[in-house]
């Protein structure tokens, strides 16, 4: 069912609770990508141009002791997003409190305040990322309506969405960039347009196996790339060296592969190289990036040798396979893209998928999104998802609790 949109309500005036995805990468307090920053901003300027009061909220990494919490404060944020949206926005180093209510109560339409790391909670015990009643309440009563823009969380049952959606006196709706996740997402996998390709990589068959059975039922074709593929090497009986391989789940890998009725499509060949285990044990991309490669067919592999790209044969072989595609959803590097001498594939994949005329594009999230990004692709797919844990769950086909607690049309 279609859920209510920021338009959907009347904001002149309220306290609107947004919860934002500002979990972006930092490094000794400062900030390395902005994305998530600037993906929210047409929600929050949509919201002070109806003169609203916004009150913004996010976590950052995780919050397990004391010494978290100085390296995921949120107050560099605060000041990049003041820097983008042209205007002062309020930093209030509390979570809840005295200090809190007084800037909120304080607050004029088209101000914008944002309060501390919401994870900060979690150092008691997990408050938030478990759902505190007590405390998606507390939030809930700070506001009038609740937004939630937070693709990235949307997969947690947490107080920050759910609890908030529960207690707040007025509606719950959806910002800008949920609507698009939503309508890209879901558009692929509940409505797509075919011939439906979609194209899996990563390091492991276990973190995507229902993604995987819910794909083979709905895509024309499911092309495995990345570490997934030795898994799947392996249970048609290769060699695959000392390539990633999950042992556990060869038999499974292979049951795919039955009921696929040829709907897998794996690599034909791969780019292998021979770091020693001590090296890589002591610095593994260092290996990597120094040591010997070769390009051997997907059934040669030899046994000291391990896989980290796929080779020419398969970049060709997968663009072949990917013509005429209509709706193409991504999710997953090719090979160890972070060492440039093995993102080869990935990057390939990228150009691909650039130039498919006449089809929607969307990668969701995660690795493949960062090396899409990096590689300077960004605009030239029709959506990138900001969430790769919750795009991989809407891959699977489960409801996602930040988005169920919103209120339908």
């Amino acid at each position: 069912m279609a859920k209510k949109n920021i338009r959907d309500i009347v904001l002149t005036g309220k306290k609107v609770l947004m919860r934002v995805d500002f979990n972006v990468p930092m490094k000794n307090g400062v900030i390395t990508d902005t994305n998530r920053i600037v993906q929210a901003l047409p929600t929050i300027n949509y919201a002070l141009e109806q003169g609203a009061k916004v009150i913004l909220f996010s976590h950052l990494g995780r919050v397990k002791e004391e010494k978290d919490l100085a390296k995921n404060d949120l107050a560099p944020v605060a000041v990049k997003l003041a820097e983008l949206l042209g205007k002062p926005v309020k930093f209030v180093n509390a979570t809840r409190g005295a200090e809190l209510e007084e800037a909120i109560n304080n607050m004029n339409a088209g101000e914008v305040v944002m309060f501390q790391n919401t994870r900060y909670e979690d150092l008691d015990g997990k408050k938030e990322s478990k759902n505190n009643p007590e405390l998606g309440a507390y939030w809930a009563s700070l506001g009038d309506v609740f937004v939630n823009d937070a693709f990235g969380t949307a997969h947690r049952d947490a107080a920050s969405n759910t609890g908030i959606a529960a207690n707040v006196k007025g509606e719950s709706v959806s910002g800008f960039l949920l609507e698009k996740e939503i309508n890209f997402i879901g558009g692929a996998v509940d409505n797509p347009v075919h011939p439906f390709v979609a194209i899996l990589g990563g390091a492991k068959v276990s973190d995507k196996i229902s993604v995987i059975e819910n794909l083979l039922n709905k895509a024309d074709k499911v092309m495995i790339c990345g570490a997934m593929a030795y898994t799947f090497f392996k249970a048609l009986g290769y060699e695959v060296g000392k390539s990633k391989c999950e042992a556990d789940f060869v038999d499974y890998a292979k049951g795919l592969l039955e009921k696929a009725n040829g709907k897998i499509i794996l690599p034909v060949d791969v780019v292998a190289a021979n770091p020693t285990d001590e090296a890589c044990a002591e610095d593994f991309f260092g290996a990597i990036a120094a040591c010997d490669t070769k390009v051997v067919k997907a059934t040669e592999i030899p046994a000291d040798w391990q896989g980290l790209d796929c080779g020419p044969e398969t970049i060709k072989f997968y663009a072949s396979q990917l013509e005429g595609a209509k709706t193409v959803v991504w999710n997953g590097p090719a090979g160890v893209f972070e060492v440039e001498r093995f993102a080869v594939g990935t990057k390939a994949i990228c150009e691909t998928l650039a130039n498919l005329e006449g089809a929607t594009t969307i990668i969701g999230g995660g690795d493949s999104a960062a090396a899409a990004i990096s590689m300077g692709y960004e605009a030239k797919f029709s959506h990138i998802s900001t969430g790769g844990g919750a795009s991989l769950e809407y891959l699977e086909g489960k409801t996602l609790p930040g988005v169920a607690c919103l209120d339908d049309k």
